[in-house]
This record gives structure tokens, sequence and C-alpha cells, in this order.
């Protein structure tokens, strides 16, 4: 295994390259099966052969992005898609302000931009 950001040979069992300090499974640059240079839009390796993988969406708490969009827009005001992500004391907050002041949808109409735009750092509670 090769990292796809420099092309430094990895272990299996390796969650970061060690050399540059990248994910594995992150970069575009180098085929993650043989360590050769790809180009950025490339589908597959041209000296193995292999898939390059294409970037994974965006993950809450094992929870696709999209699913966690439409929780918010939908159940946000109760602070359903925080209990998703595990934001346990956020999503009782917001049930309290829904329940007391009702604005706990403006605070989930907020979560909601934030996270359409991947600018959503969750938080564990």
């Amino acid at each position: 295994m090769y990292c796809r950001n420099c092309g430094e040979p990895m272990n299996d069992n390796q969650a970061i390259c060690l050399k540059c300090g990248v994910a594995v499974g992150n970069g575009t640059a180098f085929c993650a099966k043989c360590g050769a240079h790809v180009n950025a839009n490339a589908v597959a390796c041209l000296s193995c052969g292999c898939k390059i993988a294409p970037e994974k969406a965006k993950q809450f708490n094992g929870q696709d992005k999209l699913t966690v969009a439409l929780v918010c827009f939908f159940l946000g005001g109760l602070g359903i898609h925080n209990f998703i992500m595990g934001e346990t004391k956020k999503g009782i907050l917001k049930i309290v302000l829904t329940v007391l002041c009702g604005i706990g949808w403006i605070w989930a109409l907020i979560d909601f931009v934030k996270i359409l735009t991947d600018n959503y750092v969750p938080d564990p509670s």
C-alpha cells in the first residue's frame, strides 16, 4: 500500500502516512496500490490498472451529509440532527429553547447552512 498524497510505501495497519501526515485514502497524486504518479482526474492507474477511488462524502458520526442535512431541515428545531451526530447536550438545549421560546429553529437553520457548505464541525458532548 502506498500513500495517495506522496507515494511513500505504507503498512496496511497505518492510519496516516509517516512522511507527509495525510490520512490513508486522502490525496490524488499517487496510486494506492503501486505508488505510481497519476493525474488528478484519472479514474484508473495507468501502471497497474487499479481503480482510483473517489473522495468519500463528508460523514457525521457515520451518517452521510445529505441525511443529516435533511433531518436538520425538517426536525432541526428539536435538535434531532444533533443527537444523530452525537451532540447530546446541544440537542437537549435545542429542545428546551424550542419549547420555551421557539428560537431553536433559528439555530437549526444556521446548522443546516453550515452542513451544506461543509463548515459544520460536530462537537461531541
